[in-house]
């Protein structure tokens, strides 16, 4: 057996590890010295039945036998490791050396192995060994392929992480040559080391690679904007110039272009980096500038909030100086005094602020004219600004595209210079005014009659006069279109009705009647007249006597003027020619004109006007006849008044009597509500006048409108009727035709209620709902009801405790009945 052992393990064995029961695994090393089988067998047989001791023996001889082998190696180092595993690095570093030791052993001839190296570096990794460690893991890298490498790095970034400073960043160096995509957790890496710079190039490479791909999920911006809040916080730690190449300023102003939405976080950020810097003066020119070209009020709010608190902590601090040094009794002059400008600075910038504000506004619209008349009131009594800022204003706006009264601004420019006893130069703005291209006709009517109505606050009523004549003056014959925006509104102004109502008003206050007289002409010449100037005009006829030549002008204007304006227009006429007591062949000759054409909805005032004219000077005959033309030319709506207005007058003037053919007519041409009440009417007054069969047939008529059951009042007043003046036969009569009334009624209402009642219980079986037994008992008494023959109620409806009298009786009809009464006739 000794020389056995001696052969398979090239050396003399230590005979006492080697028992009897390990003979046959002996014997089969010995028969396969090349083959790792019986080592693996041997090696199993011992883990589970011998000690560390002699497991390790026989693991020993197996690597020492196999040295290539990567199995034997792995089990061996596993179990070298895993027994060490429990103790303490510092204390026991002899026996970590050992495994140290034959971990070099195994590497030296399975270095192409990543899992041996992967061991290895876990197992130093628990060492501290910092240097040893990394020195393996760059000789692990050298070793490996490069395709391998990721299993290697995966353990040394942790490694490098926890090694911190020099170390880390040298480590994560050499992993970003490979791996780019993991810059920002470098960055980070950087930052937490304090190493700005480095951090802040490694940002530049990013944001300048289009290919990068956030692992987070950072956008380009957000990236960018990381970057200025470092140089921004670590101002006075990052390096900038030619030898860093970094140039903070440039950077932030190339976001300010770029982001837009962030101009003034970024001109705050600019700002504060100089103020970290120590350059103080520049921190203050850069907050002017962000103040002066931000476009939007949160910008401007952002900055200036921001400068006005820097400033404030300035002098804050010198004031806690000074302070300091009074309690020293030292006196400093020159600091004092640099303490007075900083205050004077500080109030002259909150003094600044509502015209930087204004500046903001204005920046974004240029051509904001309320604005501008606001920058004109910051300046109150200082006129020389106010000057320079009108005609800046002037100067700035485009007329075509004012957001505001843009003449509004001309005319306070030259009230400014009004108002300080300076007319010439006012003129002269007028006259500039007036020539301006501006958006709409109205604006510059607006401007002719602010010119005017400046001449006129002067007293200067004849130049006044002679400047609207200017700007209404036009050919004789203008075919311009005043909508048409194509030609500018100088070309177009002379038919503004603003422009010519102001000229009128002014010519006929100032003036003679004729020169009043020629600018109306004018007016009518141009077809720009209104309804009211045709009122107006007559009007003024109307004052001076000039009757007939105010008549002239309503006949003109009705030449104008279609419906309804002509109903109007005609009513004035009318009175005005009626109280006038002209001839009354003239006036029916108008009235005549007046409702050839007039539509229905406007019929009725005229004709009752015309219709009391003939009352009044005419004869009672020919009234009528217009009241009978009326009935048949108003509305619908007004049909009915009106033959109640003329059965009226036809029974004043002529008698009861007379008005029979007119009740017939109305009742024939109203809708059958109103034809109702007129045959109620109509009997009434038959019934005055004694005709009691007339009044019968007319009750006998009306009853063809009247459902029993919708209008009882009619049916009550016939039954009264009858008590009053008919007997036994005319009261059945009245009956009969009252069931024969309720019977056609039935006939369509009981069968759309059927319908309805069938189509309600078919959808609620669809839906599977029940139905009501209250509504289904009250259809069912409803259709019991309608079955029953005439004079008889339903049994459900009897009343208890005896029979029902006829008169108790509700009246149920009976469409299938035959009236005996009819028989007997």
């Amino acid at each position: 057996m000794s020389s056995s052992l001696a052969l398979s393990s090239g050396r003399r064995p230590d005979l006492a590890l080697v028992t009897e029961e390990d003979f046959a695994y002996e014997q089969d090393i010995l028969r396969n010295p090349g083959n790792t089988k019986p080592w693996l067998a041997y090696i199993e047989f011992k883990v589970k039945h011998a000690s560390v001791r002699e497991q390790a023996f026989v693991m020993e001889r197996a690597c020492v036998q196999l040295p290539r082998s990567y199995k034997l190696w792995k089990i061996y180092l596993k179990f070298r490791t895993g027994h060490v595993a429990k103790l303490n690095a510092a204390i026991f570093a002899a026996e970590y050396r050992k495994v140290n030791a034959l971990f070099e052993r195994a590497l030296i001839l399975l270095n192409k192995m990543p899992r041996i190296w992967e061991m290895y570096l876990q197992f130093l990794m628990k060492q501290p060994l910092v240097t040893l460690t990394r020195r393996t893991f760059d000789r692990a890298l050298r070793a490996l392929p490069i395709s391998q490498h990721n299993r290697i790095w995966t353990h040394y970034r942790p490694f490098a992480n926890s090694a911190e400073g020099d170390t880390a960043v040298r480590i994560w160096r050499r992993y970003m040559q490979v791996h780019p995509e993991d810059a920002e957790d470098f960055i980070e890496l950087l930052t937490q080391g304090g190493l700005y710079t480095e951090a802040v190039h490694k940002y530049i490479d990013v944001l300048n690679n289009p290919r990068f791909q956030s692992k987070n999920g950072r956008g380009h911006y957000e990236l960018w904007s990381e970057m200025v809040d470092l140089l921004v916080e670590h101002a006075a730690d990052i390096g900038t110039g030619h030898e860093t190449g970094i140039d903070v300023e440039r950077i932030i102003r190339s976001g300010i272009e770029r982001f837009s939405d962030q101009r003034g976080k970024l001109w705050c950020g600019l700002a504060t980096y100089w103020i970290r810097r120590g350059s103080f003066e520049r921190a203050r020119d850069i907050f002017e500038e962000g103040i002066t070209t931000v476009m939007t009020v949160r910008d401007f709010t952002l900055i200036f909030d921001s400068y006005a608190e820097f400033e404030e902590s300035i002098i804050g601090a010198l004031m806690e100086v000074a302070s300091a040094r009074a309690e020293k009794g030292v006196v400093d002059e020159t600091a004092d005094f640099d303490l007075d400008i900083r205050m004077m600075r500080f109030e002259q910038l909150m003094d600044r602020r509502p015209f930087l504000l204004n500046d903001v506004v204005l920046r974004q619209n240029p051509n904001n004219v309320t604005e501008w008349e606001k920058r004109v009131a910051l300046w109150g009594e200082n006129k020389q600004e106010v000057v320079q800022t009108y005609t800046q204003a002037i100067a700035t706006i485009q007329p075509k595209k004012a957001n505001g009264p843009f003449h509004q601004l001309w005319a306070n420019y030259a009230k400014f210079y009004e108002s300080n006893g300076d007319i010439r130069n006012a003129r002269v703005i007028m006259e500039k005014a007036v020539k301006v291209p501006f958006k709409s006709v109205a604006e510059l009517a607006d401007m002719w009659i602010e010119w005017a109505e400046m001449e006129l606050r002067n007293q200067n009523f004849d130049d006044a006069v002679k400047i609207m004549a200017k700007a209404v003056q036009a050919p004789k014959r203008s075919a311009v279109d005043y909508f048409d925006e194509t030609l500018s509104p100088q070309q177009r102004v002379h038919k503004s009705w603003k422009l010519w109502s102001f000229y009128v008003d002014l010519v006929e206050s100032v003036s003679s009647l004729e020169e009043t007289k020629k600018v109306y002409e004018r007016i009518f010449e141009l077809r720009i007249a209104t309804p009211q100037t045709v009122v107006n005009f007559a009007n003024l006829m109307e004052e001076h006597k000039y009757y007939e030549e105010s008549f002239k002008i309503y006949e003109r204007g009705l030449d104008l003027f279609s419906y309804p304006v002509a109903f109007e227009l005609w009513n004035l006429y009318l009175t005005k020619a009626t109280d006038r007591k002209i001839s009354i062949e003239r006036l029916r000759d108008l009235f005549e004109q007046a409702v050839e054409e007039c539509p229905p909805k406007f019929a009725k005032v005229i004709y009752l006007m015309y219709g009391n004219l003939e009352e009044e000077r005419g004869l009672a005959r020919h009234a009528m006849r217009i009241y009978e033309r009326a009935t048949r030319a108003v509305s619908d709506e007004d049909r009915a008044d009106m033959f109640n207005f003329y059965i009226t007058k036809s029974a004043s003037n002529f008698g009861l009597p007379s008005t029979r053919p007119i009740y017939e007519r109305a009742i024939a041409a109203l809708p059958d509500k109103e034809a109702r009440d007129m045959c109620l009417k109509f009997a009434d007054m038959e019934k005055r006048l004694g005709e009691i069969d007339r009044a019968r047939a007319i009750y006998g008529h009306a009853s063809q409108f009247c459902d029993p059951r919708t209008n009882p009042g009619f049916w009550t007043k016939w039954e009264q009727f009858e008590v009053q003046h008919g007997n036994e036969d005319t009261f059945k009569e009245m009956l009969r035709i009252k069931r024969s009334v309720q019977a056609q009624y039935n006939t369509d209402v009981n069968f759309i209620a059927s319908q309805a009642l069938a189509r309600s219980q078919k959808m609620q079986e669809q839906q599977g709902h029940e139905v009501d037994p209250e509504v289904a008992d009250a259809m069912e008494q409803l259709e019991r009801q309608a079955r029953a023959p005439a004079g008889f109620v339903a049994s459900s409806e009897a009343p208890k405790g005896g029979v029902v009298s006829q008169a108790q009786a509700p009246q149920v009809s009976n469409p299938d009945a035959i009236d005996l009464d009819d028989m007997d006739e």
